[in-house]
């Protein structure tokens, strides 16, 4: 049968240009239909912003706020004033934050003017990336001034530390191997990243015991020590919402939204590291992507040079880490990095 002979509607379906069967559809107004279910609002850091949006795709009749704990004092002036705005939300889902982010007190405050407020536990686990370290000088919250690094904050504290001993870049890439990775415990990370973890959840009486056993069996969770994958948040996601009373959605959150945070930073798990748990591993630095472009990628050699050459132009208090403090204080460790 010739294309000519098929019917119009048929013949547009073949053909790029043509309008499609379905352009009144879409040319209907796109604007979503109110949400008239129980107000939710949300607090709290980048994890707490893709919480936000799983609730919006897991409870589609209900209006989700979210408030970036970094901009509390800019948006709302004091806890005061937030406290009445969560107070119009029927369910409130805050992160633990200490005081010196909005006059008037921390999160445990903001519990007791708002009692109907959930706390929810940050994620943090270093088991995949026990090597990654913050520098920089806090004497309290608002003097926190974190050093640089090619990967926005993140550093390496192997890098980190051969640099304060003076060892040159090709010596440092050298210092990425299994045999230092055992002598500084980061092939024995496991069960601590564990307990810490499951300590901080359950000290704000959010325990994550089921959660992390069904995490690990999905393999890596993480894509760096404070970023969780969009499956732990959406499984938090849901269970704040069933605990809350309600009932969310049956669907994968990354199915539907993707993964947020693999537009940020991915810091990779080292092949030494990866092996303990039987996963694939590299040397791939990934920086954060920023608005149409590629993301910046280095490897290990890359790294080492970008960090150097920011740290070359920083003080030593500008780097103020305290494993690299610990580690100029043990002999054993200082002779092993300028051993090679």
């Amino acid at each position: 049968m010739a294309l000519t002979d098929l019917p119009r509607r048929a013949r547009q379906a073949f053909s790029l240009s043509a309008p499609s069967w379905a352009t009144a559809w879409r040319d209907r107004s796109r604007r979503a239909p109110p949400r008239t279910g129980p107000s939710i609002a949300v607090i709290g850091n980048c994890q707490a912003r893709v919480l936000a949006q799983a609730m919006r795709l897991l409870a589609p009749e209900s209006p989700v706020r979210y408030l970036s704990m970094g901009t509390l004092k800019r948006d709302h002036g004091h806890l005061d004033g937030l406290a009445r705005l969560l107070r119009g939300h029927d369910h409130v889902f805050s992160q633990a934050f200490p005081a010196g982010l909005i006059p008037g007190g921390d999160s445990a405050q903001l519990r007791e003017a708002v009692p109907r407020l959930t706390l929810v536990p940050s994620i943090v686990f270093s088991a995949f990336h026990p090597d990654m370290v913050y520098a920089g000088a806090a004497s309290d919250l608002a003097a926190l001034k974190l050093a640089p690094s090619p990967l926005g904050q993140y550093h390496s504290a192997i890098a980190l530390f051969a640099h304060r001993l003076g060892l040159d870049a090709g010596k440092t890439v050298a210092l990425f191997r299994e045999e230092v990775f055992g002598r500084l415990g980061y092939l024995d990370h496991w069960d601590p990243a564990v307990r810490e973890l499951a300590a901080a959840a359950a000290q704000v009486g959010f325990p994550l015991d089921r959660e992390l056993t069904r995490w690990a069996r999905r393999g890596a969770f993480m894509h760096l020590m404070n970023h969780p994958k969009a499956f732990v948040l959406g499984d938090i996601a849901k269970r704040l919402l069933r605990e809350g009373g309600l009932s969310p959605e049956p669907v994968e959150v990354e199915d539907y939204l993707g993964d947020e945070l693999t537009q940020d930073v991915v810091w990779p798990i080292y092949p030494p590291i990866a092996e303990q748990f039987g996963l694939t591993g590299s040397y791939l630095f990934k920086a954060r992507a920023t608005a149409g472009h590629f993301p910046v990628l280095y490897d290990l050699p890359g790294f080492i040079a970008a960090s150097f050459a920011m740290y070359d132009g920083l003080s030593a208090g500008d780097l103020h880490c305290p494993r690299v403090e610990a580690w100029l204080s043990a002999p054993d460790i200082v002779a092993m990095f300028r051993a090679g």
